[in-house]
């Protein structure tokens, strides 16, 4: 069996327990929730008979195991509860709200991969000239700038006429109006990406560097073979390594920031879903938001840990 194979069985091996872990974190902190569910449920009029009646019929008195297994039970069904002002189910809400999060993550993750390469690899053929100064400034302020403050900015800038984008409205599907979407999501994109191009640019620049000072790639320029091809075909490859690492530690960064962004420019979103949750004293919902964004990112990372496995010829080797 190749190291690849044992280290993608690792994976898949490890990703029950790591659920189990999730599930049993959220379900426990969110146990100690002050809130009534019976209250929320049958309203400020009700009885404290009809209360208690509630919660008997709902199991809410039960021990705390028999609870989380109940829970599990649920789960498995793609039940993570219901409203308790509504008698809805939250796995309606979260089915609405999660693909826009993974909307605007993966917006602002391709937006931070392209300008990371692009500066990344600039800085490195020139280096320690005025562009890699240059980009060296821009990268260490990208990444000293807070996704949350530059989202602001951008607002403020829209408030006072200087942007060119929407940053508040309704959100169009794709589908139906492609333009309209990438306008809508352009900016929480941007304050979302800035801070990881800040970081994933000096990494990329570090590894191109490295493997332009190897013997394959003086060897190469020396028989002829143009700068632009060899860095294309053989370097970039080769570089690539290290920033997918990196980048995989960054995803869960880049949906957890979504979050926080979501709310800042009103997109009906996780974040957005699980404000109103806190807002109107809703466990469940909290607890399905976060437990959905936990396993996303979870689930994100083993398959960025693939990605590496097919990238580096090293693992794939026996």
């Amino acid at each position: 069996m190749s190291k690849a194979l044992r280290l993608v069985g690792r994976r898949l091996l490890q990703l029950p327990l790591m659920v189990l872990g999730i599930t049993l974190l959220v379900f426990v902190v969110m146990s100690f929730s002050k809130i009534d569910a019976a209250f929320n449920a049958l309203g400020e009029g009700s009885s404290v008979e009809a209360r208690q009646a509630y919660r008997e019929a709902n199991g809410l008195d039960d021990p705390l195991l028999l609870r989380y297994v109940r829970f599990l039970g649920g789960l498995v069904q793609g039940d993570l509860g219901t409203f308790s002002s509504r008698q809805q189910p939250v796995v309606d809400e979260v089915a609405r709200a999660f693909p826009i999060t993974l909307q605007l993550t993966f917006l602002g993750l391709a937006f931070a991969v392209v300008g990371a390469l692009l500066l990344g690899i600039i800085a490195a053929v020139y280096r320690d000239r005025w562009p890699d100064q240059l980009i060296r400034l821009v990268s260490v302020t990208a990444l000293s700038t807070p996704s949350f403050w530059l989202a602001v900015l951008l607002i403020q800038g829209v408030t006072l006429g200087l942007g060119l984008l929407p940053a508040s409205g309704q959100l169009p599907e794709f589908g139906n109006d492609p333009g309209g979407w990438l306008a809508r999501m352009a900016l929480p994109a941007f304050a979302l990406g800035v801070p990881v191009v800040g970081q994933l640019s000096r990494v990329v620049r570090a590894a191109v560097v490295e493997e332009l000072d190897r013997d394959y790639v003086r060897t190469a320029l020396g028989a002829g073979i143009p700068r632009t091809v060899v860095v294309a075909r053989n370097v970039l490859r080769n570089a690539l390594i290290t920033p997918v690492t990196v980048l995989g530690l960054r995803i869960g960064y880049l949906m957890g920031g979504a979050v926080v962004i979501e709310i800042i420019f009103a997109l009906p979103g996780m974040g957005t879903l699980i404000l109103n949750g806190i807002t109107n004293n809703e466990p469940n919902l909290v607890q399905g938001v976060t437990l959905t964004v936990a396993l996303a990112f979870v689930v994100i990372n083993i398959v960025v840990d693939l990605l590496y496995v097919l990238i580096n010829p090293r693992i794939r080797s026996v």
